[in-house]
């Protein structure tokens, strides 16, 4: 039988090439997401958490290589095709020129970006939290560049037209999803202010 990585393998691999705390956390996220996804759909959670969390790992010693080294590197660990294309194309259009055709490969897609702005949103939120946080807030600063000017809008909505689904629909579930590791994401709530609270 081929292998088949486990989590704990992601965490070690990604470890291994990513010291940055912030990095590790949008790797969380988008973990957290893809599950959510994956169940939501009857589909592995476990495939689906594993490649979210080792989408990135590359960013941080190879920027300029992005997805090219991470296809190398999990190449050179042995890990499927299946996973390895699907890491790929989470850059299409971008840095590869994979088009996401699976379920797994266009939730990646359309996920991936979106973390980013549902952290940011939460961040500015007198509670710093998602537990408490609507799709609403974030589609107040969708039209804002300036706010979180680095998040690809175009990638966002792109990655909801693959699904076939509406962008407030799709950042609904990934505040959803999110939200199971909030704690480790720094966004329960323990972050505000006291006295700060709305």
């Amino acid at each position: 039988m081929s292998y088949i990585p486990s989590r704990e393998d992601a965490v070690k691999l990604f470890r291994k090439y990513n010291k940055s705390d912030s990095l590790y956390k949008h790797a969380l996220a988008v973990e957290a997401v893809m599950r959510y996804m994956a169940v939501k759909s009857g589909e592995d959670a476990d495939k689906w958490g594993v490649i979210g969390l080792i989408h990135d790992l590359d960013y941080e010693m190879y920027p300029d290589r992005h997805c090219e080294m991470t296809e190398k590197i999990l190449r050179e660990n042995g890990w499927p095709e299946e996973y390895i294309r699907a890491v790929m194309s989470h850059g299409w259009n971008i840095v590869t020129d994979v088009k996401p055709e699976s379920l797994m490969e266009r939730t990646l897609y359309a996920m991936d970006e979106l973390t980013g702005l549902v952290v940011t949103t939460a961040l500015v939120r007198p509670s710093k939290s998602i537990l408490d946080m609507k799709a609403k807030s974030v589609r107040k600063k969708w039209n804002d560049r300036r706010f979180a000017a680095g998040v690809d809008r175009s990638v966002i909505e792109e990655g909801a037209r693959l699904l076939g689904v509406e962008t407030a629909d799709l950042i609904t579930c990934c505040i959803s999803g999110m939200r199971n590791v909030a704690a480790e994401l720094g966004l329960d709530g323990s972050m505000a202010e006291s006295g700060n609270e709305e």
